[in-house]
């Protein structure tokens, strides 16, 4: 037989399959779950096809349309048991992890945000912005910039300089030279 008829045959089931598992599952496990139950289900009735419904017609030894559903319920009973396998697995993990190696814990600034930076950086271009969180919360490098944005490490330069201006430009505007205060030198009282 050739695939195109296999894949005939297959499609003339798989509605009637498709429709009943999801049911199945539906009453089973979340739907997330089922959903992908229901697609490792229909990979392995796709590749089993053959074992459960011949060729043949019924009167000649072959299964009948109707036998393949409860088979379809196995399949999607195994697959339905192997995820909860999987899942329970990965909460074995997650919890042998953190109990090993637990993440560090975050402090938060001792005066809350910073009202005049926060609005500094929203009223900065979008791309500016991350520049500066990537620079100065993630302490990354012109370099380790460019390569998280995929651009030359010259290019992360100029822009992370130009970002710096903007930002202090809009500080001045709010009040707030960042801490720094103006020069006077070289001015008269």
């Amino acid at each position: 037989m050739n695939s195109e008829d296999r894949r005939q045959r297959f499609e003339a089931v798989a509605p009637a399959v498709i429709d009943a598992v999801r049911r199945f599952l539906a009453r089973r496990t979340d739907p997330s779950t089922a959903d992908d139950v229901l697609q490792d289900t229909l990979l392995v009735c796709w590749r089993r096809f053959d074992e459960i419904l011949p060729v043949r017609p019924p009167s000649q030894g072959g299964t009948a349309p109707d036998a393949v559903l409860p088979w379809a319920y196995g399949v999607a009973r195994n697959c339905l048991a192997n995820a909860e396998r999987s899942r329970r697995r990965q909460g074995r993990l997650l919890a042998r992890v953190w109990r090993l190696d637990r993440p560090a814990e975050v402090v938060p600034a001792p005066d809350g945000p910073d009202d005049e930076l926060t609005a500094a950086l929203d009223a900065l271009r979008a791309e500016d912005a991350e520049l500066l969180r990537l620079w100065a919360w993630e302490e990354l490098s012109p370099a380790e910039i460019a390569v998280v944005l995929g651009i030359s490490p010259n290019a992360a330069s100029i822009r992370l300089h130009r970002a710096k201006q903007n930002l202090r430009e809009e500080l001045r505007k709010t009040g707030d030279a960042a801490g720094h205060e103006e020069s006077t030198e070289g001015s008269r009282p």
